[in-house]
């Protein structure tokens, strides 16, 4: 059973408690009102009957309601005890429903860590791979058109050299929000390590579908951005290189579209293109 599945039944039970708790509370408290009311009747009785002559029916009658006065007192008493172990019972399932919510966090936390990027959360190669694979099985089914584009920022290291390893952390936080905010619904952006990146688009209709995909992209992460260090406030202009390959026309695997594209990207860096297609020469 898992921990999804616990949490609902074990609320549901600790509230089904509570009111069963309130109730036996207020029964037990009229119990214990009628326990009273005997009790005081039986005192008037008993007077009444000794400022009279015996009567034999007037004392068997109450010798039946002393009796019946005792056993709703006992009545009242378990109750008492069986609400006792109720609150008990409803307090033993509310520290394990914060127990299960404490492990399903954890649960949540380390899926979460395991396939994504500690800095930037996005996906990581990981869980990239896996929607590739995923994406190229739908693709090779319907016939769709599918491309990977690898994504490096240029001059990233000089940044790093210059301003420090904290700045470039918070650049690359700044890409991966950029990238993210661009990222259609059936698509995924992930980082790939350091300062490059890995974009699947889906359903793509044509190449050109691709460029200009690649085209926004460069002039969404393009702009400038400010970025805090101590007290200065840092002006950057931010640009990248991208290599796209295309399935199934560069490649029908993973590593094979993945590989192509990065290599793609070295001709678009080099040509100073902002992005290059696969087969495209220096």
């Amino acid at each position: 059973m898992t921990v999804d599945s616990c949490m609902p039944k074990t609320s549901s039970v600790v509230a089904s408690l509570v009111s069963v708790i309130d109730k036996s509370e207020r029964i037990k408290e009229a119990v214990e009102t009628c326990a009273e009311d005997l009790t005081v009747i039986n005192t008037v009785l008993k007077k009444e009957i000794g400022n009279q002559q015996k009567q034999p029916r007037m004392e068997n009658a109450l010798q039946q309601s002393e009796s019946v006065a005792s056993k709703v007192q006992e009545c009242a008493g378990d109750l008492a005890t069986m609400n006792e172990a109720l609150e008990h019972e409803v307090k033993e399932r509310e520290i394990l429903e914060h127990q299960l919510i404490a492990v399903k966090k954890q649960e949540e936390a380390s899926r979460h860590a395991a396939f994504h990027d500690p800095l930037t959360s996005l996906p990581n190669r990981v869980l990239f791979n896996d929607r590739l694979e995923h994406g190229l099985a739908q693709a090779g089914r319907h016939g769709w058109l599918l491309a990977v584009l690898f994504m490096d920022l240029n001059g990233f290291k000089a940044i790093n050299d210059l301003h420090g390893h904290e700045v470039g952390d918070k650049v690359l936080k700044m890409v991966a929000s950029r990238l993210k905010a661009m990222t259609r619904d059936d698509d995924t952006v992930s980082r790939h390590g350091g300062d490059e990146f890995l974009y699947l688009l889906m359903e793509l209709r044509s190449r050109q579908d691709a460029s200009t995909i690649a085209q926004k992209i460069i002039d969404a992460v393009g702009q400038s951005c400010e970025i805090n260090k101590e007290e200065d406030c840092l002006r950057l202009n931010i640009d990248l290189s991208i290599g796209i390959s295309l399935f199934p026309v560069d490649g029908i695997t993973a590593d094979e579209l993945i590989n192509r594209a990065d290599r793609a990207m070295y001709i678009a860096k080099q040509n100073k293109t902002g992005f290059a297609f696969v087969g495209e020469q220096a």
